[in-house]
């Protein structure tokens, strides 16, 4: 997050073509590409951009900058909740994608997709309200008025923070935190005070409300071991928008099992393949029941051993699997000329 007094003009410093080469790579070599990560990626990029298209649509800045004091006021929860997609520049928006990136393919990629959709707008409104808490708390046990209750600031690095501290919860091993050697698990409080002194102007309480978002998520699902609320809804909705998708799938996949409408090439044991239709003993074509000459080869259709039914210059047989490979062809090459 970062936080300005008063709301600011974004500037340009054209490093979008860096972020969208870095995605493209990091997504080009992936086997599985993680659909929620670039979902994450595309909306952020969106808002900040604010295409002809969509400009109508989204909220300007001034209308969603996260303000303690203007949420408590007049319970805004646009506010509470888009303020983190929206960045004030270019270097806020593509160091905070590239977090994104890095954090949203390892976890999604190991979570699945729902478990990691849910978990983001888990974390996404526990750290909105624990930086909340913490600045009405600083309001009115220490005055702290200015400095955070009336602090307008947008972006995505509180849920960035919580995504960190899951990240890295059971890692054992040591990270550098911009040139600093520390415990991995404790790499985000490490940022939080490297990022303060690099950029004094960063949010302070939103990123410490990340932190404490991600330890409360992990100690919540350690103590809960029922199926998450969020995660169903988030399942609940995806299939739904995606019904219709499946839908047509299914209706393409069925048709492309049949090579004509009225049988299929396929081997069984009986001549009989289902309800209605008869299998050639001679090429395996799956003919319709009303059928009494196989449309693929000519043969007639038999029943056992003991019959069959001959079309014109065909010849009766026992079984038309005795046919030898020449008649067959023979046969073939007369009906389909």
């Amino acid at each position: 997050m970062a936080n300005f007094g008063e709301g600011r003009r974004r500037g340009t410093g054209g490093m979008l073509p860096l972020l969208a080469i870095s995605t493209v790579a990091e997504y080009y070599r992936l086997p599985w590409k993680p659909p929620v990560t670039a979902g994450l990626l595309a909306a952020n990029t969106l808002v900040y951009l604010r295409p002809a298209f969509l400009d109508p649509l989204i909220p300007h800045i001034s209308e969603v900058w996260f303000n303690p004091n203007l949420i408590l006021k007049h319970k805004d929860l646009k506010r509470f909740f888009l303020s983190a997609f929206y960045h004030l520049n270019e270097p806020h928006l593509v160091y905070n994608m590239m977090s994104l990136l890095w954090k949203g393919i390892k976890l999604e990629t190991s979570m699945g997709s729902t478990q990691f959709a849910s978990m983001v707008v888990t974390l996404l409104g526990i750290s909105q309200g624990v930086t909340l808490l913490l600045a009405k708390s600083l309001h009115v046990f220490f005055d702290y008025r200015r400095a955070y209750f009336h602090e307008y600031s947008v972006g995505f690095s509180g849920v960035l923070f919580a995504l960190k501290v899951v990240l890295n919860a059971q890692a054992e091993d040591y990270s550098s935190v911009y040139g600093v050697l520390v415990p991995t698990k404790y790499a985000a409080w490490a940022e939080l005070v490297l990022v303060q002194i690099f950029v004094p102007r960063a949010s302070f309480l939103g990123h410490l409300g990340g932190i404490l978002a991600g330890i409360l998520y992990m100690k919540m699902k350690r103590s809960y071991s029922g199926s998450d609320p969020v995660a169903m809804v988030v399942r609940g909705v995806a299939r739904a928008v995606t019904w219709p998708l499946r839908f047509l799938s299914s209706m393409v996949g069925s048709r492309r099992r049949r090579i004509t409408g009225r049988g299929r090439v396929g081997r069984g044991q009986n001549g009989i393949a289902g309800p209605g239709i008869w299998r050639c003993q001679s090429c395996t074509f799956d003919n319709s029941g009303w059928e009494s000459v196989c449309e693929m080869c000519g043969s007639g259709r038999s029943r056992g051993n003991g019959w069959s039914v001959n079309q014109g210059h065909a010849h009766s047989s026992s079984s038309s699997s005795d046919l030898p490979l020449d008649e067959l062809r023979r046969r073939r090459v007369e009906r389909f000329s």
